[in-house]
């Protein structure tokens, strides 16, 4: 007999994504045309498409109206699509994502009423239902159309105009996920009247980062205009989330999207956050949890000799003058103990090579590949004293 070749087939092929964030106020009110005006411009192929939509229960619980203003919105605005007359109300927070019936609720609910991949899904709330539904909505025939609606700062300005979706599993964050980017993202500033003081502070954390990592005028904007935005001034609010979520969509389109490669510039002071959520049973907020990472990554910056003194010490008044505080009793119980721990989790979550980055300036940002275990436990000591 002849001896066998090997034959190989190559496929190679780009998929091209395209998306729009509208910054709007007021999205439901029936004089705002944008999300009229967006439906208009989608193609049609001579059948009218479907649309679900899930509320997070706090955001009804504020605006009892919501439910109300969509039905009407739906009616006399817009006729190209079908809204289910069901708008299904889910409890959101990071429990959405931590408990599977909800994502499963979420599936059930597209199943019954016969969302294919054609028609859409319209998610409203907190970044972490956000994540839940679209991690439904993208594993759903593999993949439906899905519109965020963000309604906290941290979901406006960071993770509700980017493209990942997913749940906790396995004690891990995001450890289930897809890249999946939605067909539309609209920021709607009037939903951020209705936040509570911790959540309006909470997604100012991003802000500092994005600022940290690729804008010090930004920074500097930051550090000026904090009294206002600790007094909940909204157009201060505004042009932080606008700024904020300009700089994360120009990282997102200009670099490494769906994250192939292990550098990971916007978990900067995320490796040790989703650790310290995870041990305070998330009675820690994503945002003041990233403000912890942030402060932590800035002082072992500052020990290894990369980031000057006055830098160091811009970074953390900015976060204290913000509100942000590192006295949190688990982080001084066992904070110290789940260093390494949360460092070797973040590894194998990148993909098995550790690269993170660290400050050698305000707006200079610096890869690394390992650290220090005893300037980190340095940088950590110095953190719980602040």
């Amino acid at each position: 007999m002849k001896e066998q070749s090997h034959q190989i087939i190559r496929s190679e092929f780009q998929v091209f994504y395209q998306y729009e964030v509208f910054f709007t106020k007021n999205l439901f009110s029936l004089e705002n045309k944008t999300l009229c005006e967006f439906f208009e411009s989608q193609p049609l192929d001579g059948s009218k498409k479907k649309i679900l939509v899930f509320i997070d229960e706090s955001i009804v619980s504020h605006q009892i109206q919501l439910l109300e203003s969509i039905r009407r919105y739906f009616d006399l605005n817009i006729k190209s699509v079908q809204l289910i007359n069901d708008l299904i109300v889910i409890p959101g927070g990071e429990s959405s994502k931590n408990q599977n019936e909800h994502w499963e609720s979420v599936v059930s609910s597209i199943n019954q009423f016969g969302i294919d991949r054609h028609s859409y899904i319209m998610v409203i709330g907190g970044g972490a239902i956000l994540d839940m539904v679209g991690y439904a909505a993208a594993v759903s025939h593999r993949g439906i159309r899905l519109i965020r609606i963000p309604t906290t700062v941290l979901s406006q300005n960071d993770s509700g105009v980017g493209v990942k979706n997913s749940i906790n599993y396995l004690g891990k964050k995001n450890f289930l996920g897809t890249f999946a980017p939605p067909v539309a993202v609209f920021n709607d500033s009037s939903f951020l009247t209705s936040l509570d003081d911790r959540d309006w502070r909470s997604g100012m954390a991003e802000a500092v980062k994005v600022s940290l990592i690729k804008d010090p005028i930004f920074f500097e904007w930051l550090e000026t205009n904090s009294p206002a935005l600790v007094k909940r001034d909204l157009e201060a609010m505004e042009y932080l989330v606008f700024t904020c979520a300009k700089l994360h969509i120009e990282h997102i389109k200009s670099g490494d999207p769906f994250e192939f490669g292990s550098s990971r510039p916007l978990d900067f002071g995320h490796w040790f956050a989703h650790k310290l959520e995870f041990l305070s049973g998330f009675t820690i907020r994503h945002g003041e949890a990233v403000a912890v990472g942030l402060a932590l990554d800035t002082l072992y910056s500052f020990l290894c000799g990369d980031l000057n003194e006055g830098e160091c010490s811009r970074i953390l008044n900015l976060l204290k003058s913000l509100g942000f505080q590192f006295d949190h009793s688990i982080l001084r119980e066992n904070g110290k103990d789940h260093l390494q721990i949360a460092l070797e989790e973040f590894r194998e979550h990148l993909g098995g090579k550790l690269t993170l980055l660290m400050l050698s300036g305000i707006g200079r940002p610096k890869e690394i590949h390992s650290m220090d275990a005893n300037l980190l436990e340095s940088a950590f000591l110095h953190l719980v004293r602040i």
